[in-house]
């Protein structure tokens, strides 16, 4: 057990240092590893299944809404960058430009993508022509790239891994529609798949997605209690489609604008799962999407029949479906046990001599390291349900965080004085809508506008103002994010 204790005390505590406790994760779980290109990282095998497992189930949730993979290229030229004005003019300090090609000087400068969406829009004008040819309901997989200043891996980095929905419509109605359905697929995904609860909302006008009408989000709360976007899903109307002019022959034969949205989610939702779920011991990985579901380790396993049946047991929850792996390494059963405590594999399975007896295995939690002696006449099904009391057990304990670091507030001093006594987390206070006062609260206070909920029900502080006094009708979510 001692170098299970050695392994453990080289993560430093989340509540004496928080940075320093994620960068520990990040590099002793084997998930990336820094590179020799500034503010980029290396997603090592381990933390890219992760991704992979993430890009499966949201896939699967695309098509099932009708959408289709499409791949843009991922350069722009400057001029089309500058035909939306507000676009341009939001993305300008991230954009990374190629000026040569090999040695010659290039006649126009091209942009490496920060988003696609004047990519699409050139796309559209040129294969949209009726109302037969909509809705368009594309998606794209791919990097982008942001030259970020301060960077931390996968919550800020200057290349990253996302998709990027993009889709056009006959109607406004339609779009509108769009852009909600998606933030709820996004908002799903969170809860089922990465057990982290969010809230839903709308993002203020001074924080919205450059050349959007409306930006849709979803809002988790990390462990330390700031706010981490999780997701966005924008309704850009038709401003993108008189700039680029797409237009189609409606019903009635009259020329109209399409009406657009976008949508994406990125490599940040595992910097997410790492703060959300996480512990002073490593991971705590979701099961839908952990690389491994199951380890087996044979205790003993230098004893006859041990291997045979740890072998066995492994064949058994593969076939079941689940994704196992069997440790017969000759490292001792402690340092088994917290390596794979580090990496967050959600269930460890022992097997040793006296369980064969027994006919039973020993099934521990990651979570909890609650133990269970299973038979294994019920093996499958034991699994099954271990595995579902994990994953809603986590979800409960992010969910309980959310609560217990929501305050409500009425005053700027009153922000103050809670995050003061208790600490960063959500603040729940009434807004007038004007952006001075949004600016003053986080100038005065420290906490921004994370989010005007969909939700405005419940404990509504007042009818005033947090800053100004003045009449309000806009319950706001602010804090600290990443």
């Amino acid at each position: 057990m001692a170098d299970n204790k050695k392994m453990v005390e080289e993560i430093t505590s989340r509540d004496v240092d928080f940075a320093k406790w994620y960068t520990d994760i990040v590099k002793k779980a084997e998930l990336i590893e820094y590179s020799g290109v500034k503010g980029c990282m290396v997603i090592r095998p381990y933390g890219y299944a992760i991704w992979e497992n993430i890009q499966k189930s949201l896939d699967k949730r695309f098509k099932e809404t009708g959408h289709e993979n499409v791949y843009m290229p991922m350069f722009i030229p400057e001029s089309l960058l500058n035909k939306e004005k507000d676009h341009v003019v939001g993305f300008a300090p991230e954009v990374a430009w190629v000026t040569h090609g090999g040695s010659e000087e290039l006649t126009e400068r091209l942009c490496v993508r920060p988003t696609s969406e004047v990519l699409f829009c050139e796309h559209y004008a040129n294969v949209v022509k009726s109302y037969r040819d909509l809705p368009k309901l594309y998606n794209q997989w791919c990097s982008v790239v942001r030259w970020e200043k301060t960077t931390r891996p996968f919550l800020r980095s200057r290349e990253f891994l996302w998709q990027e929905g993009h889709t056009a419509h006959a109607t406004e109605e339609e779009a509108w529609a769009e852009t909600e359905k998606m933030l709820d697929v996004y908002a799903d995904f969170c809860k089922e798949d990465l057990n982290m609860p969010v809230i839903k909302g709308r993002k203020t006008e001074s924080d919205k997605f450059a050349g959007a009408v409306a930006t849709y989000c979803i809002e988790a709360l990390m462990h330390d209690g700031k706010a981490l976007q999780a997701g966005t899903s924008h309704y850009f109307g038709d401003g993108f489609a008189k700039a680029f002019d797409i237009t189609f022959t409606d019903k009635d034969n009259t020329i109209k604008h399409v009406h657009q949205t976008s949508w994406g989610v990125s490599t940040r939702l595992i910097g997410g799962i790492i703060m959300a779920h996480g512990d002073d011991n490593g991971l705590v990985l979701p099961p839908n999407v952990a690389p491994v579901q199951v380890v087996i380790i044979p205790i003993a396993q230098h004893k006859e029949g041990v291997l045979d049946k740890a072998r066995e047991l492994l064949e058994r929850l593969k076939n079941a479906g689940f994704r196992v792996k069997l440790d017969d390494s000759d490292n001792a059963a402690g340092w088994k046990f917290a390596e794979y405590e580090m990496k967050g594999v959600p269930l460890r399975l022992e097997i040793g001599p006296k369980d064969i007896e027994q006919n039973q295995c020993v099934i521990v939690r990651r979570d909890n390291r609650e133990k269970s002696f299973v038979s294994l006449d019920n093996l499958e099904n034991e699994v099954t349900q271990t595995m579902q009391k994990f994953a809603d057990g986590i979800y409960q304990k992010s969910l309980d965080n959310i609560k217990n670091r929501t305050y409500t507030c009425t005053t700027m001093n009153d922000i103050i004085s809670a995050i003061d006594k208790n600490g960063d987390g959500f603040v729940k206070a009434m807004w007038c809508g004007e952006e001075a006062c949004e600016d003053e609260v986080k100038d005065k206070t420290g906490v921004g506008s994370r989010c005007i909920p969909f939700d405005q029900g419940g404990d509504v502080p007042s009818n005033k103002c947090v800053c100004c006094g003045k009449p309000a009708d806009k319950l706001i979510y602010w804090g600290k994010a990443y």
